[in-house]
Formats: structure tokens, C-alpha cells, sequence
């Protein structure tokens, strides 16, 4: 019946059950419009058309709901009987049955869902207030000395944070600061940790970790608190919370995030074992270098020594006296060679003299040989006076760089007197040894006391 009757007798309306069904659905759905609804699932069924039947309730009332095809294919995990669920739905009326029932258009595990939009709701706010840019991140310190672990004194990621370092850098000093890691109790504990930490003053790094769990496990790293305690930290922060595929807010807030605690111990400090092979290679680098300097010293330094020697007094005094013998070579072929010619030229003229009988020939013969004997005299004498003048020039010359001539200045030669040894230093003798000093007049015969 598509209107409604009228009792004209009583005066009131008389529904059909129809008309009462699509009032109360149309009412409802006006009223409550969407609703989120937390509680557990029983009576769950997946017919073939894969629409999802089940039934919401708590400790007081259960309400039946309908998950519609295609929205049921869209869930990321199988619901099942005695799941805790959160639902979001419009309130409806099965008007077939006349039941009350919910429309699910959303459906999430409770708990799960409960703490995911609150982890993004921390999220953008944090993000808003810029505790989460990349201009404010802290560099790690290359060569750490002391590092201090916020972690479970008793879990497994400690254990691994301390077997990665001790293999990898056994020089760093490594302080643990216990904490509980999950519950109430938790953030409290970590954001006084990480003060405590920093108002010391005596670490280069600190390290949040904690091994993996559920998100519920690793709430307390999701807690404003403890991301504003990481923000206002002096000291760079690195993150290692859960596996590599879980993210809290404290990884985005923290200097450096590591998938797990032992890739956080392998990002913080270098490998003990390279730094070894980088310093071996640099020392034979500085060996190297230092090698190829030396010998460009020692190749100058003998350069310079060959030119002092060549400098050398007595280098000097050996090259003089090389010319002045020489010279004296020079000079007594020169007068054999004169000698020789007069012998020759007077023998010539004897002979020609012999050889003119006339008496007045011979006279004035006798008379150019006087003549000749007096030029070659005084030709004789001449040269002999330039070479001697020349040679006392050279003797005088000699005489200023020889020996005997420094000795006229006040100085003295040593020598040994058992060889003749020349004393240069005292390192020449020893006590006791007799020795003869040469003067400019005379000499000393001393003994070395």
C-alpha cells in the first residue's frame, strides 16, 4: 500500500509495517548520519558475494552490520570472530526483517587504528612546528669518545649495540642509561634520561634504541614528550627503534634514523680495522715523502761541500804551487833552450872565422865576437833578471797563501811526533801524546795532558 490509511472512526494513522520500517530507516539515517563504533566481532560470515555479515558487541548489547562489496575488499587484515574492531558506519534499518543494523564503510583493528591516527596527528603537528627539518640535523662526531645508550639494560638491543662497537671501535667509552622502553612509565623515564644525558656534558652522541615490537610496544617513542626531549637535546640524536620497516615519531624528530640498533652502532662509530689500514698507508706515504726530501738535502749538501772545497785554502795553496812548478819547468827549458842557441851561433862563427885566413878579418872577427859575446851576456842577463823578477813575484805570491805565512800571523801547526801527523781536531790525539808545534820561528815539543 503506497499511502497511508486513516481510521475515521478514532482519528489517528494506521501504518502499515512497510510505511513504519522506512520511517524509522529514514530517521535513523537522519539523525546519527556517520558513527565510529569500537567493539568485538561475533556471528562473522563471508558469503560467496563477498559482502561481510558479523555482529558488534561489548559487556552490555551487540548491534548486527553489513560490510558491502566493494568496500570489504579494501580492509588490510581478515576479520574474524573475537577481533577488536573499530568501525565506521551509518546507522541503518534492515527493513526486511525490521532489524537495526549498521552499513560498515570503514573497518580497522581497534587498537591499532586508534594509535595510527594519533601517531599522525603527532606527526603533522611536529612537522608544522619544523622539528622535523633537515636544515636542523646535527652531524655525527667522525671520531666519538664517549656515547651514551638510552636502551633496556636487560634487552637484546643493547647486547648487539655493544658487540657491533667493540668489534668495530673498541676505543670508544660506552655508558648505559636503563630505561624502561614500553608502558606508562616509559616517555617519563626517557625525556629525564635524555637530560640527564645532556646536562653531564660528557658524551659526543646519544643513541635511543630498542628492539622490535608491536606499535603498542613501541608507543612510548611515539609520545610528545620524549620527541620535544630529542628537539631540545645539545647533543646529536640518532634514533634506532624497532626493525627497519617500523617508524616512530622519535626517528623523524632525531638527527639520524637507523633501521635497527646494530646499523645504528655501524653508522656511529668508523671500523677500527680501515682506520689501521688508512693509517698504515699514510705513514708509508710520510716515509716516502720524507725519503725523496732527505736525499734532495743530501744532494745539495754535497754540492755545497764540493764548492767549499773547491774554496779550500789549502785547495788553493795546492793549485799555486801546481803553477809555480810549472812556471820553473817553464823557465829552465827557456834558459837551456837560449844556451843552446849562443852555443850554436858561436860555434857557427868559429867556424867561419876559421875559415877567413886574413889576419884583419880575424881582428875584426875577434872584435864582432867580443861584440857578440858582450850582446849575448847582456841579452843573457837581461833575461835572466825579468825571469828571476817574474819568479820572486810568483815565490811572493806563493809566500801569501802558503802556510808559513799564516804560522807568521801568530798561528801553529800541530803534528804528532811519534808519524807526522797533522792535528785538525782533539779527537786526532790523546792524553798524553807528544806533539811538535811548528812556529814562524822555530818550534814546541808539547805533551797532551
Amino acid at each position: 500500500m503506497s499511502e497511508d490509511r486513516i481510521d475515521y472512526a478514532s482519528g489517528r494513522d494506521v501504518l502499515t509495517p512497510s510505511q513504519l520500517t522506512r520511517r524509522t530507516r529514514d530517521l535513523l539515517e537522519d539523525t546519527f548520519g556517520l558513527v565510529w563504533l569500537e567493539g568485538e566481532i561475533s556471528n562473522f560470515s563471508r558469503p560467496a558475494s563477498g559482502h561481510l555479515y558479523f555482529s558488534l558487541k561489548d559487556g552490555g548489547a551487540q548491534v548486527r552490520c553489513a560490510m558491502f562489496k566493494p568496500k570489504s575488499t579494501y580492509l588490510r587484515f581478515r576479520p574474524a570472530d573475537g577481533m577488536q574492531v573499530l568501525a565506521r558506519a551509518r546507522v541503518s534499518l534492515y527493513e526486511a526483517r525490521g532489524e537495526f543494523q549498521l552499513i560498515v564503510e570503514h573497518l580497522e583493528e581497534a587498537g591499532e587504528g586508534a594509535l595510527r591516527r594519533e601517531f599522525e596527528r603527532l606527526k603533522a603537528l611536529l612537522a608544522a612546528e619544523g622539528l622535523f627539518a633537515a636544515e636542523r640535523k646535527r652531524p655525527l662526531p667522525r671520531f666519538p669518545r664517549r656515547l651514551a645508550v638510552i636502551t633496556s639494560a636487560t634487552g637484546a638491543a643493547v647486547r648487539d649495540v655493544l658487540s657491533v662497537l667493540a668489534r668495530r671501535y673498541p676505543l670508544l667509552a660506552v655508558d648505559i642509561v636503563p630505561v624502561p622502553v614500553q608502558g606508562k612509565e616509559a616517555p617519563p623515564a626517557i625525556v629525564n634520561a635524555l637530560r640527564r644525558v645532556g646536562a653531564a656534558a660528557r658524551h659526543d652522541a646519544i643513541l635511543l634504541a630498542r628492539g622490535g615490537g608491536s606499535i603498542e610496544d613501541l608507543w612510548a617513542f611515539n609520545d610528545e614528550s620524549v620527541a620535544r626531549a630529542i628537539h631540545a637535546s645539545a647533543l646529536p640524536v640518532i634514533s634506532a627503534i624497532g626493525h627497519e620497516t617500523d617508524f616512530t615519531i622519535a626517528d623523524f624528530v632525531a638527527d639520524l634514523r637507523a633501521p635497527t640498533p646494530s646499523a645504528a652502532a655501524e653508522l656511529l662509530v668508523p671500523d677500527i680495522g680501515e682506520l689501521s689500514r688508512q693509517l698504515q698507508q699514510r705513514q708509508q706515504r710520510m716515509h716516502l715523502l720524507l725519503q725523496r726530501r732527505l736525499q734532495r738535502h743530501q744532494q745539495q749538501l754535497d754540492r755545497l761541500h764540493a764548492q767549499l772545497q773547491a774554496r779550500s785554502p789549502a785547495q788553493r795553496l795546492q793549485l799555486g804551487e801546481s803553477r809555480l812548478g810549472a812556471l820553473r819547468l817553464r823557465l829552465r827549458h827557456a834558459v837551456q833552450r837560449t844556451q843552446q842557441r849562443a852555443r850554436e851561433q858561436t860555434a857557427a862563427a868559429h867556424t867561419r872565422l876559421m875559415r877567413q885566413a886574413p889576419e884583419q878579418r880575424l881582428q875584426r872577427a875577434r872584435l864582432a865576437l867580443a861584440h857578440q859575446r858582450q850582446l849575448l851576456q847582456h841579452r843573457l842577463r837581461s833575461g835572466l833578471d825579468t825571469r828571476r823578477a817574474h819568479l820572486a813575484e810568483l815565490a811572493r805570491a806563493l809566500h801569501a797563501v802558503s802556510p808559513l805565512a799564516v804560522l807568521a800571523r801568530g798561528y801553529a801547526l800541530l803534528q804528532d811526533e811519534s808519524d807526522g801527523r797533522v792535528i785538525r781536531s782533539g779527537a786526532d790525539t790523546q792524553r798524553g801524546a807528544r806533539l811538535r808545534a811548528r812556529l814562524a820561528e822555530g818550534e814546541l815539543h808539547l805533551r797532551v795532558e
